[in-house]
């Protein structure tokens, strides 16, 4: 057993008692109707999970980015799904980091009890890709309020989010000396929102995320609601991006581990020819494979966790820890389809939709490409490519 797997050994045990109350079949019938998973957060909530990150005086746990990762491991080695709630876990840290002590009383404490859902984060707009830099949303100031307009999109559960910490422009692109620049974050009150200069659209997918584009139609924020100083808002947008890979990167590793878990299962059970399909170098090799990689990328995640915790810089550590856990989960994950052959694509073994789930981390919440430019750039110093 690795030191990934005995970190936290009460909260991994907690964690998997808790799940065993949301079986394959739970979640399976979610999936077909697409439809949030309501009482497995509400669980997660009551038990204390999602505010293992919020200190202990405004109601949390007071632990660590290490702790969150077990959590939201074992979750996805129990066959769950920690997408529909972890933004609840990080999401906070930018108030935390940033906001006013006002802003904390207000909010933090809230989100704790689970009284407040904080889960969704606004940033990513159809015309910007991966270059933040380029959104349009924009918030102009009014008075005592800021007015939005534009348009978002990929944004996860913002229709069972009651706040959200939306990422907009406050000066123009043009009008600043560096392209970073002139961006803030508020936070917006979902509740007061809806329907009053704010609409969302679900977009469908081929995995239950609750994926929506949001709509800003001269949607009125509150100036109090501004997190930080105005026109520094990007800054606080990367400050929580290295633990929302970190915990990412911890899902994957916990899907890794349900795949080589099931299909290590199904291969000594499994018997052709009067023999385990296990007994077959052509099965345990590419299980064991999986089984190496996911340890070596539990490796990672956990060296981005302990720097992370301490206050150290990790940028780069977390990246790399998002990548190969992604990549380790994926390998895993067409390996457990293989292993089961035509079974892997057969619902009642709960194999397909994880194999679903598993597929995005490529993706988002940053992509591949995009880390091995940060790599080449930032570690390697080779010349930008733009």
């Amino acid at each position: 057993m690795t030191s990934a797997q005995q970190s936290h050994p009460e909260i991994r045990e907690s964690v998997r008692r808790l799940c065993a109350d949301f079986p394959g079949s739970y979640w399976q019938a979610l999936d077909r109707e697409r439809a949030y998973p309501t009482a497995f957060v509400r669980a997660l909530t009551e038990a204390g999970f999602l505010s293992v990150l919020i200190p202990e005086e405004y109601g949390g746990s007071g632990l660590g980015v290490g702790a969150a990762a077990a959590v939201l491991e074992e979750i996805h080695r129990s066959g769950c799904n920690g997408g529909a709630c972890h933004a609840q876990m990080y999401t906070m840290g930018t108030i935390l980091r940033h906001g006013t002590e006002a802003q904390k009383q207000k909010y933090l404490p809230a989100v704790a009890s689970g009284d407040l859902r904080l889960q969704a984060f606004a940033v990513t707009e159809p015309t910007s890709g991966t270059d933040t830099t380029r959104i349009r949303t924009f918030a102009r100031r009014d008075g005592d309020k800021y007015i939005v307009t534009g348009q978002k999109i990929w944004i996860s559960r913002a229709e069972h989010s009651d706040l959200m910490v939306l990422l907009c422009r406050t000066t123009a692109r043009e009008d600043v000396a560096k392209a970073s620049d002139g961006m803030s974050v508020l936070i917006v009150d979902m509740r007061e929102a809806v329907g009053k200069g704010l609409t969302i659209r679900p977009i469908r997918t081929m995995l239950n995320h609750a994926t929506t584009e949001l709509f800003f139609d001269n949607l009125e924020v509150p100036a109090e609601n501004l997190i930080g100083k105005e026109n520094n808002g990007f800054k606080y947008v990367l400050d929580g991006m290295n633990a929302e890979r970190i915990l990412i990167a911890s899902e994957c590793i916990g899907d890794g581990r349900f795949f080589i878990d099931r299909a290590s299962t199904y291969a000594k059970d499994r018997e052709v020819f009067g023999r385990p399909i296990g007994a077959n170098q052509g099965i345990q090799f590419p299980i064991a494979r999986a089984h190496v990689q996911v340890s070596g990328a539990a490796m990672m995640v956990e060296r981005a966790a302990a720097l992370f915790d301490s206050g150290a810089p990790c940028g780069t550590e977390a990246n790399m820890a998002k990548m190969l856990a992604s990549e380790a989960s994926w390998y895993a994950a067409d390996m457990c389809v293989q292993t089961h052959g035509g079974f892997g694509f057969a619902e009642e073994y709960d194999i397909e939709r994880k194999f679903r789930e598993t597929r995005l981390y490529q993706v988002a919440p940053i992509s591949t490409n995009l880390i091995l430019s940060h790599v080449a750039t930032h570690v390697l110093g080779l010349p930008k490519s733009f």
